[in-house]
């Protein structure tokens, strides 16, 4: 039997609020993402700095789950310049504090996958992983439904990691 978990939320993506642009074209989704001409607001990116930005997880793990990157599309972690080594770091540990202020979590995951066989879904465009984490959230309906339940819309996830941003260090 087909069983169904109700997410409204996700009916403007269905609708057509994603662009078209996104989907097709050159480079990553986070390239295209940067190339698209849409708005913080409209991609979920919640930072941004001079070398990196940080951008929600489409598919999140756990509410608030962020992924940090440089604007150039590199794949190896050696290939990134001095000034996107420091920015990368400084931009994870900011999205640290700012899930911390906003979600209270218990504990968070940072993680990065080098190559598709290290799980990276997007190997082409290396990316930092800041999960918030909270005792019992992995439960049963990942382990045996193959499904996440996220309390809130990615928008809202977002609006709430902008405001917690802590401001740039002198």
């Amino acid at each position: 039997m087909l069983e169904r978990l109700w997410n409204g939320w996700r009916s403007a993506y269905v609708q057509g609020g994603v662009e078209e642009s996104l989907h097709t074209g050159e480079g990553s989704v986070f390239t295209r993402i940067l190339a698209s001409g849409l708005d913080d607001i409209e991609t979920n990116i919640v930072h941004r700095g001079t070398t990196c930005f940080a951008i929600l997880n489409a598919f999140p793990y756990s509410t608030g789950h962020v992924l940090v990157l440089p604007y150039r599309e590199v794949a190896e972690l050696e290939d990134l310049s001095a000034d996107e080594v420091a920015e990368l770091w400084s931009t994870v540990t900011d999205a640290v504090v700012a899930i911390k202020r906003a979600y209270t979590p218990e504990g968070i995951n940072i993680g990065v996958n080098l190559g598709k066989p290290a799980g990276g879904s997007i190997s082409e465009h290396l990316h930092a992983h800041v999960v918030p984490r909270w005792t019992g959230d992995s439960n049963f309906m990942t382990a045996i439904a193959n499904t996440r339940t996220l309390p809130e819309a990615l928008v809202d996830t977002a609006s709430r990691l902008r405001a917690a941003w802590p401001p740039p260090r002198s």
